[in-house]
């Protein structure tokens, strides 16, 4: 098929790496791994900070003409077969595809759509209700997390709904086997306030619980908050913290095959790609049981997840693997598995194919 490719939130070809941008190249990875001819048709950034009626109303204006633009490119060239809008949600509604779609008679298809009835307040009703809209014109909108789903189904119970499991692209980890380095704790995280800040905020609690373990700590990261997070670990020895800063997506495996448990709390994840990575690389994961990471971690399998907000239990966890090399290395095995045999783009490019097929064929 001819795709019409669109990410609202952030563009696969956007120059800030993030999970969202990772997880649109990896989908169009996927779809072009079936021979599906990918084209992402539009750069527009749908993305509103807050809710500022006159910067919504510019951003209608941008789309309008990017459907204009669109609309004569198809009327000369041909139109696709699909469009694939990936991760509309009320701060990124896609304003360009559904009028685009219902114009050329083409299925619209959503990835990682979600509605939540706490934002139907202000300009956020109204975004929502777009995100609504789409949905419910949808041919198929693919649900990453079964908290999605279900968040769908009940707002909008006339959605054509399926699931698609979270993935990576485990090329990277295959040829490499996990190493042992059992006292090294990392973690590979944005440093921005809000969720990622109080994640920080509870593993220096956390890493303050257990200075009697011979422990270190390796972060990946940077960010407008890189000051208020390093400023949250001064009470901690600084010889056993190292902050490495941002480095490039490619370096990734090679750092985390340094480690040997990934630790991160995890607030407000919709699932976390870096957790799958971790596990891939043979680290067993310690987080919190919350939002979208049980999707990722399987808890006393691949990891632990302690509840939500308990400092104490998630300082437990790590001990608990720090001085359990048996039931560490347990883990470990069963955390590579898990993602290599489970959460492969491979795995994922073949439910993605089924579940497009259907689509087509309807």
């Amino acid at each position: 098929m001819r795709i019409a490719f669109y990410a609202p939130l952030k563009s696969p070809n956007h120059p800030v790496a993030s999970g969202d941008r990772q997880m649109a190249r990896m989908l169009v990875k996927a779809l072009r791994s079936y021979g599906h001819n990918v084209e992402i048709v539009s750069e527009l950034r749908g993305f509103l900070r807050e809710p500022v009626q006159e910067n919504f109303d510019a951003l209608r204006t941008k789309a309008q003409q990017e459907i204009a633009r669109l609309s004569e490119l198809w009327a000369r060239d041909g139109q696709p077969d699909l469009w694939f809008s990936y991760h509309p949600y009320y701060k990124a509604p896609d304003l360009i595809g559904p009028e685009l779609a219902s114009t050329f008679t083409i299925p619209y298809v959503t990835a990682e759509a979600s509605y939540s009835n706490r934002r139907n307040s202000g300009l956020w009703a109204e975004t929502q209700a777009l995100v609504a809209q789409s949905v419910e014109q949808a041919a198929l909108n693919i649900c990453f997390t079964h908290r999605d789903r279900q968040g769908l189904a009940e707002a909008i119970p006339n959605a054509a709904l399926g699931m698609l499991a979270p993935f990576i692209d485990t090329s990277a980890f295959l040829k490499t086997p996990p190493r042992s380095a059992p006292a090294r704790l990392v973690t590979v995280a944005m440093m921005r306030p809000g969720d990622k800040l109080a994640s920080y905020g509870m593993l220096a609690k956390a890493l303050g619980l257990i200075g009697h373990l011979p422990w270190t700590l390796s972060v990946v990261g940077d960010g407008p908050a890189r000051e208020d997070v390093t400023a949250l670990f001064a009470g901690l020895p600084a010889e056993r913290i190292e902050w490495l800063g941002a480095i490039e997506p490619a370096a990734v495996p090679e750092f985390l095959y340094g480690g040997g448990i990934y630790v991160w709390p995890g607030f407000g994840e919709a699932y976390g790609v870096a957790y799958l990575e971790a596990q891939a690389a043979g680290l067993p994961v310690v987080a919190q049981d919350i939002a979208g990471v049980p999707e990722v971690v399987r808890h006393g399998e691949t990891g632990f997840l302690t509840p939500p907000g308990d400092v104490s239990a998630f300082a437990a966890a790590i001990e608990r693997l720090l001085t359990r090399e048996d039931e560490r290395a347990a883990l470990s095995q069963a955390a590579r598995r898990f993602v290599l045999d489970e959460r492969s783009l491979d795995t994922a490019a073949t439910r993605l194919a089924d579940l497009l097929a259907k689509v087509a064929s309807s």
